[in-house]
């Protein structure tokens, strides 16, 4: 009797312990069901850091290679402006071809290499400032700053100020077209660029709250544009995107 229940009792720890066993093991295997799962989480989350990473990188890439690329001359036809038949000049004859990063540079005449100083435009501001007073819309005066006089440009005709400043308010509110190759090319780059100038928010200051609230929710929208890819569709031009990448990007 004594043996006999010896041999039960020794049954029934066997199958205690067998049940533990089976309750560490399905406890391990869920574990390592787990630790599969998060690995496979983590790798799908690398996975798509890495996608997400590839992609910016490519994004940079073709937005380096819009404002990099090389600029040629088509036609040096003149074009009525003195500066601009000079600059097309400028091009024509540089060879090989410099980049829309590196014209900006040179034809605004700030640049500071040496060997690139005969392709500069002289005094741009200056002769940009002359040309508006010979249409009358500044004038030229002399301040005393201390020791020395200096040339100042001050606005003399409001007229043609408000006139411009008008066109760029209506460009967005009332002549909204939510398409930026709809709208005139000369009023689209004069927003970016003067966006990119922080000179934009003036234009829009003596609107009413919602006015300017919606003017710059549409100047943000043309400024959430990838310059690549818009300078890909059809019938635009890729050098006014190459520049608006080169100052807004």
């Amino acid at each position: 009797m004594t043996s006999l229940t010896q041999r039960t009792s020794g049954l029934v720890q066997r199958k205690t312990e067998a049940s533990r066993n089976a309750a560490a093991d399905k406890e391990k295997g869920s574990g390592d069901e787990d630790d599969e799962a998060r690995r496979g989480e983590e790798e799908d989350d690398d996975k798509g850091d890495s996608k997400e990473t590839r992609l910016t990188l490519m994004e940079e890439v073709l937005l380096l290679g819009l404002k990099d690329r090389e600029v040629i001359c088509k036609s040096d036809a003149p074009t009525g402006d003195v500066l601009l038949d000079e600059a097309l000049k400028h091009i024509k004859e540089t060879q090989p071809p410099e980049t829309v990063q590196s014209w900006i540079e040179l034809l605004s005449g700030e640049t500071w290499n040496p060997l690139k100083l005969h392709y500069q435009l002289r005094n741009v501001r200056e002769r940009l400032a002359k040309n508006l007073v010979e249409k009358g819309v500044l004038t030229t005066e002399k301040q005393n700053f201390l020791l020395f006089d200096m040339t100042t440009h001050p606005l003399t005709n409001s007229t043609i100020k408000q006139r411009l400043i008008k066109k760029v308010q209506d460009s967005v509110l009332d002549k909204w077209v939510n398409d930026p190759h709809r709208m005139d090319k000369r009023v689209l780059s004069l927003i970016l660029l003067a966006h990119s100038s922080d000179v934009l928010e003036n234009a829009f200051a003596p609107l009413q709250d919602d006015q300017y609230d919606l003017c710059m929710k549409r100047v943000h929208s043309l400024l959430e544009l990838e310059p690549e890819k818009e300078s890909t569709k059809p019938n635009v031009n890729e050098l006014m995107w190459a520049v608006v990448a080169a100052f807004t990007k």
